[in-house]
């Protein structure tokens, strides 16, 4: 069987080369540079060309090793030096990667993005920043595409008006300290008034006014020339005023003298009905005639039902104020924040998952626990019969 016989290639072949290209009046031009070095150089921290440029040449076609003529290089650039037509290729030419490097340059650019929008909105209930996975999760489901010929910061600015059509999401109020002359504080309020600003603190002293407040960042330019037109300054406390600490809406109202409020009427309320309920049953055990209890005893049966309040009241609290998770994939309730996230770790949640995705139902901790000693008794029969 004869074998087909091919003519040796005589060049060396470049490898490992970024290749950047460049149409102009009908003339394609070409330089070989070193991997991840083009996005370098021209975000400014790559400073050296020679960390870029794998040889200061100007190709027609870099991968067959074809020279640009100097003739073309005049006609387009205006000069035969190679230096100058490197540095213009390299700053407005094309860079041509490979699918894997695109796919990661697109997903660095999507995290990114994220984490812009989740640095710039809150919740508009809670005022509390999203997670990223969250935002992530958004991003997909309106199917956001990134460009990458845009900045991520304009990108995320487009994406938050977005989103603020479909779901829950506004933009985070900035925090701003504001200081004009005393004759002019009434005119930056009934402005502030206006744009909805926050006031949170106004203080006068040596003929100033300072005012500290939040506003929406749509405002801020505006802001910015009103405090310049009243001959006042302007300085920036926040960027973004988020929320922080772990909770969610159905906790307990965070006003503690509320809750001690509260606390102390569910006391005396139940003190009351358990006097009622002792005066009762001593009634009937006597008879009809009424029974008028010793000073001691009422003082003693008080201090019981004191105790058995409070103990009552700060268990409602725990039962009530602390949502109870539940996990759909297991079926069954895991308990407050915390547990339901060291429930995701456990053996019992993974194989239910596992048990899911064949489209199984979930079992109990008990049955799991069964099947997967089943599961196990069998791996190692089939490795002992082998």
């Amino acid at each position: 069987m004869s074998r087909r016989v091919t003519q040796p290639v005589g060049q060396k072949r470049l490898t490992n080369v970024a290749v950047v290209r460049l149409r102009k009046q009908g003339h394609r031009f070409e330089i070989a540079c070193f991997k991840n070095k083009v996005l370098s150089w021209r975000a400014r921290v790559e400073k050296d060309i020679d960390e870029v440029l794998q040889t200061h040449t100007v190709f027609s076609n870099v991968s067959k090793g074809v020279l640009a003529k100097s003739t073309d290089l005049i006609q387009v650039f205006g000069t035969d030096d190679e230096d100058k037509v490197c540095l213009e290729i390299l700053e407005k030419g094309e860079l041509q990667v490979a699918d894997k490097e695109r796919e990661a340059q697109l997903s660095s650019q999507f995290r990114d993005i994220a984490t812009i929008v989740m640095d710039k909105t809150v919740n508009p209930e809670t005022e509390r920043p999203y997670t990223i996975t969250m935002i992530e999760r958004l991003m997909r489901e309106i199917h956001f595409a990134v460009d990458p010929h845009k900045s991520s910061k304009q990108q995320a600015l487009e994406l938050i008006r977005e989103l603020q059509k479909q779901f829950p999401i506004s933009r985070a109020h900035m925090k701003l300290r504001l200081v004009v002359p005393l004759i002019q504080s009434q005119s930056l309020l009934t402005t502030l008034d206006s744009w909805n600003a926050r006031v949170e603190a106004k203080d006068e002293m040596n003929g100033v006014t300072s005012v500290m407040c939040q506003v929406e960042p749509g405002h801020f330019r505006e802001c910015d020339a009103l405090v310049r037109k009243l001959n006042g300054r302007l300085e920036v406390v926040s960027m973004a005023v988020q929320r922080e600490g772990e909770g969610g809406v159905d906790t307990f109202n965070d006003d503690n003298d509320y809750n001690s409020a509260q606390a102390s009427l569910a006391v005396e309320e139940l003190q009351t009905q358990g006097l009622r309920d002792l005066t009762i049953s001593s009634s009937s055990t006597s008879g009809s005639n009424p029974v008028n209890l010793d000073p001691t005893e009422t003082e003693r049966a008080r201090a019981s039902f004191t105790s058995k309040a409070s103990k009552e009241v700060v268990s409602a609290g725990i039962g009530a104020g602390v949502k109870q998770q539940t996990c759909n994939t297991c079926n069954s309730e895991v308990g407050d924040a915390k547990q339901y996230r060291e429930h995701f770790k456990s053996d019992w949640h993974k194989h239910n998952l596992k048990r899911k995705m064949k489209g199984l139902p979930p079992l109990s901790p008990d049955e799991c626990l069964a099947d997967t000693d089943i599961v196990e008794s069998v791996n190692d029969l089939n490795e002992y019969s082998r």
